[in-house]
């Protein structure tokens, strides 16, 4: 049933021409060089260090490394993730 509204919503989404990041809740990530990583939508922090960031989302978890990491800010549903930023991936 899932799937199901999940095409929909994707169909939707093409149709109307709307982002689907809105339509989906998925996580939108934005990278300013290495230094700074803004992501919105996320569901919280499951794992925090200077050198590894795991971030839950809707669609799966995403796992920042790097060096000196710290949480610059976090509200319900935005971060900025700053340091020097060596990779990010979808888990």
């Amino acid at each position: 049933m899932k799937s199901k509204t999940k095409e929909i919503k994707e169909s939707l989404s093409e149709l109307l021409e709307l982002p689907k990041d809105i339509m989906l809740d998925l996580p939108r990530i934005t990278l300013i060089g290495n230094l700074q990583l803004y992501i919105e939508n996320h569901k919280g922090i499951i794992e925090y260090s200077k050198t590894i960031i795991r971030v839950n989302t809707k669609s799966g978890v995403i796992r920042v490394t790097g060096r000196e990491l710290s949480i610059k800010t976090i509200i319900t549903e935005e971060m900025i993730i700053c340091g020097k930023v060596e990779n990010v991936e979808f888990i």
